[in-house]
């Protein structure tokens, strides 16, 4: 598999994931829309999830991931 469809896949995953856990505890605990939950979730997930990017070295292309909760950038 390519870098860059492996990056864009754990993106996908990571947002979805977080997305559906996200919009399930909030539709849980709070009495709001369903449109308004659905987009507060996509917001506060797309902040949350880690970041993952196929970048280009001297090895070759290696996928990085960048997270909100971690310095710097991890390679994969």
């Amino acid at each position: 598999m390519k870098p860059k469809v492996k990056a864009v896949l754990l993106n996908f995953i990571a947002f979805v994931t977080l997305f559906l856990v996200i919009r399930l505890i909030l539709g849980h605990y709070l009495p709001i829309n369903r449109i308004f939950l659905a987009v507060t979730s996509a917001i506060l997930a797309n902040i949350l999830a880690p970041k993952f990017g196929a970048i280009r070295t001297k090895e070759g292309e290696k996928v990085f991931m960048k997270w909100v909760f971690r310095k710097g950038t991890k390679e994969l």
